[in-house]
């Protein structure tokens, strides 16, 4: 089916990218990527790929700027090797929190970033649920912005679902403003009621105040975000949800990175349970925690890549 196409694995996720190859039914290309003794990386690909469609898997997850440099420097090896075309697969796009000045004289990292994918010389970007969707316009080359909600949806009705049924206290909350779209159209697939989490903080030095704005007492709610990094917000969410009647409070999130001492929260929060997909590869830690499900996003990653590699429409996987 994708014979035409070369694997290249960074380092930041070899679990996923072993998985995609074996949805795709073909090998990773064989490589040598290595650090030096002050930690400056050298990649070798060992085997021809002059005139292929060439597609690296490598989340720039942490340590971010090591899983960012080294792709960089895969693209430029693949462009020096005279691949035909270079698309940078990058399920976790890091940076992409800094997508626009939040206060003076500070950066727009995301855009950054961007222009280094594109003068290193990758041809095209594939990635998944970005934190912002201006990014895509910071690209001047194609991108494209798959999205994990079928993969959560179908874990959803699985789970919760009764002879085909879902559950009619069920409630989707969007854990602040900025994701009340994700939110809504999650709730709008399951035919589930939404809320939202109103955070606000009166004045310097005092905690936030968690007001809820929905009907959620006694009902099974599930928090919808993005990304999911120290748990600070969920964990608190959760805590004000269940002071205000909820019967269960679990999350869903596309990137778990799990940073800081996040897992101690969630291990110590009212949450059931954290579902993530495998854009970020698991720590021990991580793996180890009970509350955290990882769900695969390999098969949705491998059909866009068949299907860039075919020239198909990447955007009717979503129809």
């Amino acid at each position: 089916m994708a014979s035409n196409i070369k694997l290249i694995a960074g380092t930041s996720n070899q679990p996923l990218a072993d998985s995609i190859a074996k949805h795709l039914g073909i090998p990773l290309a064989k490589t040598n990527i290595r650090r030096f003794a002050d930690m400056e990386v050298f990649v070798e690909i060992l085997e021809n790929v002059r005139g292929e469609d060439t597609f690296i898997i490598q989340p720039t997850s942490f340590p971010t700027n090591d899983s960012l440099m080294e792709l960089l420097i895969i693209i430029d090896t693949l462009k020096r090797s005279s691949a035909r075309r270079i698309t940078a697969v990058v399920p976790y796009y890091g940076y992409s929190r800094q997508d626009r000045k939040s206060s003076p004289r500070s950066p727009i990292s995301a855009k950054l970033v961007a222009n280094l994918i594109t003068v290193a010389g990758a041809d095209r970007v594939l990635t998944m649920d970005l934190h912002a969707g201006q990014i895509q316009g910071f690209f001047d080359i194609p991108l494209d912005n798959l999205y994990a909600q079928p993969v959560l949806v179908n874990d959803i009705r699985e789970r919760l679902s009764v002879h085909g049924k879902m559950p009619d206290d069920l409630v989707i909350v969007s854990p602040d403003v900025g994701g009340v779209v994700r939110a809504r159209s999650l709730a709008k697939k399951l035919e589930a009621d939404l809320a939202i989490i109103d955070k606000r903080r009166e004045r310097a030095g005092e905690s936030e105040v968690m007001n809820v704005i929905g009907d959620i007492k006694d009902k099974q709610c599930i928090l919808v975000d993005d990304m999911v990094d120290s748990a600070g917000t969920l964990c608190n969410a959760a805590a004000a949800m269940m002071n205000q009647g909820a019967k269960s409070v679990a999350a869903y999130c596309t990137h778990g990175v799990f940073s800081g001492k996040a897992i101690e929260r969630i291990n110590a929060s009212a949450l059931t349970s954290v579902t993530s997909t495998d854009s970020i590869a698991a720590t021990p830690a991580v793996a180890g925690c009970a509350k955290i499900r990882q769900l695969s996003v390999a098969s949705l990653l491998a059909e866009a890549i068949a299907r860039i590699g075919q020239e198909r429409s990447v955007s009717s996987l979503f129809d």
